[in-house]
C-alpha cells in the first residue's frame, strides 16, 4: 500500500470520498455520516490506502505483539448469546468445564521462568464463580508472580459480579483493582445498537452498562480494550454507531488502548444460518475502523480468529498489532470454527510472520511499553528465552 495520499486524492472522482481523504490528510476527524459513506462507497484499495497512511503516520512500520497466555475459568454461562459457540448454559453444565483456583494457579506456574508478561482471564459467567472467588484467584497469582499483568473479565462478567455482590461498578472495580486486576479486555461489547443487541444477546449488560464499567476502570487509572462483533445481522450504521460511542468515551477518558474488530463465526451456534463476511469485507472493516477511530492509538487483529495469513494482510489495512503468542489452548474462537484450531505461536513464528510483510516486529507489554525490538534479532542464534 504505497499510494501517496495526494495521489489518492487526485485520482478520486467521487467528491464525498475526496473530501474524506482530504480530512485524513489534514488529520481532521470524519463524521458518522462520512463513516457510513466509506462503507457504502469506498473500494478496498481506497479505504486501505487511507488506513495505511494513518497507520504509518502513527506507528511507521512497527507492528506490536506481546507474550501472553489465556486462562478460561469456565465455559458454563448463565447467558445465552445466539452467536456463541463456546459457552454451555448452567442448566447443561455437564457439557462444560470449571477450573478450580488451584488449577488456574497451576497454569500460571507452568510459565515460571518464561518471559511472559500478561495473563488474559475471561470465560463464561458462572453463578458460583463470584467476586470473592476471583479476588482470591488474583491475589494468589500476584503472590506467585507479582510482575505478571492481569488483564481479566469482560464487562459482562463484571456486571454480573457487581450485581450479585450488590456493589456499584465504582465499588466493585475498586475492590478488584486493589486485589490485582490491572486492566480490562474488550469483550462483551458485541454491537451496542439496542435493536441488534436485543436479537443476539438480549439478556446481558447493555451498551450503557458496558461503557460505564470501562469508564469506571479508566477513572481508577486502568486501561482497557474495546471490541466489536461484526459480520452478522448488523448494518453499516450499527457499526458506526458502535464506534461512535467508543470514540466519545475515549475523548472523555483516554483510557482505551486498542480497538479489536471480532469477526462473527457461524459454526455450531444459533446463528449458523448467517453467512460469514468475506476477507474483502474484513479488510475494509479494519481500514474504516482505523480511519474513523482517530483517538484510538492502536488497532489490533486477533490472529487466531482471522488466521495467520489474513492477519498478515491486515497489516496493510491499518492494523499495527496482532495480539500475542497466546501460548495455550484458548477455545473461544476455535469452537466457533475460526481459522486457527490450535492457536499458539512461538515468538520466532510471530516475528517471522511480521517480517514477511516488511513490518518491524516489536514485543510490547500490555500498556504498549516496548520490551524487545525484534527487527534485528537473528533466530539462527539460539536463545532459550525467545520461545
Amino acid at each position: 500500500m504505497n499510494t501517496s495520499i495526494d495521489t489518492l486524492i487526485n485520482n478520486t472522482a467521487d467528491t464525498e470520498l475526496k473530501n474524506i481523504a482530504e480530512k485524513v490528510k489534514q488529520q481532521k476527524r470524519i463524521s458518522d455520516e462520512e463513516g457510513i459513506i466509506l462503507f457504502e462507497k469506498a473500494s478496498l484499495g481506497f479505504a486501505g490506502a487511507l488506513a495505511n497512511f494513518i497507520r504509518e503516520r502513527m506507528h511507521g512500520n512497527t507492528t506490536y505483539f506481546n507474550r501472553n497466555f489465556h486462562i478460561e475459568p469456565t465455559n458454563v454461562c448463565v447467558f445465552s448469546c445466539k452467536f456463541c459457540s463456546y459457552s454451555r448454559l448452567y442448566a447443561h453444565k455437564e457439557e462444560g468445564w470449571e477450573l478450580s483456583i488451584d488449577q488456574m494457579v497451576d497454569i500460571v506456574k507452568t510459565y515460571d521462568g518464561k518471559p511472559i508478561t500478561e495473563v488474559h482471564i475471561v470465560g463464561g459467567v458462572h453463578p458460583k464463580m463470584n467476586m470473592e472467588y476471583f479476588i482470591e484467584l488474583m491475589q494468589k497469582i500476584k503472590v506467585h508472580r507479582p510482575s505478571l499483568h492481569v488483564k481479566a473479565f469482560t464487562a459482562v462478567e463484571l456486571d454480573y459480579m457487581f450485581r450479585k455482590a450488590k456493589l456499584t461498578p465504582e465499588e466493585g472495580m475498586k475492590r478488584l483493582h486493589d486485589a490485582g486486576l490491572d486492566s480490562l479486555p474488550g469483550g462483551g461489547a458485541e454491537i451496542f445498537a439496542p435493536e441488534i443487541r436485543e436479537q443476539i444477546s438480549a439478556d446481558k449488560v447493555d451498551a450503557d452498562g458496558w461503557l460505564r464499567i470501562h469508564e469506571v476502570a479508566h477513572s481508577l487509572g486502568m486501561h482497557s480494550n474495546a471490541t466489536m462483533l461484526y459480520g452478522h445481522i448488523e448494518k453499516y450504521e450499527h457499526r458506526i454507531d458502535h464506534m461512535s460511542r467508543l470514540r466519545t468515551l475515549q475523548d472523555k477518558t483516554g483510557g482505551f488502548n486498542t480497538f479489536i474488530p471480532l469477526k462473527f463465526r457461524n459454526h455450531d451456534n444459533e446463528m449458523s444460518y448467517v453467512p460469514e463476511s468475506t476477507i474483502t469485507e474484513d479488510m475494509r472493516l479494519y481500514a474504516i475502523a482505523r480511519i474513523y477511530l482517530d483517538n484510538f492509538p492502536h488497532l489490533k487483529a486477533y490472529w487466531p480468529m482471522l488466521g495467520r495469513e489474513n492477519a498478515q494482510l491486515s497489516l496493510a489495512f491499518g492494523v499495527n498489532d496482532i495480539d500475542g503468542t497466546i501460548d495455550d489452548s484458548t477455545k473461544i474462537y476455535s469452537m466457533a470454527g475460526s481459522e486457527e484450531q490450535t492457536p499458539a505461536m512461538s515468538t520466532e513464528e510471530l516475528v517471522t510472520l511480521i517480517k514477511q510483510v516488511k513490518r518491524r516486529p516489536v514485543e510490547r507489554d500490555t500498556l504498549y511499553n516496548i520490551v524487545t525490538d525484534f527487527s534485528e534479532v537473528d533466530f539462527a542464534k539460539p536463545d532459550p528465552q525467545l520461545n
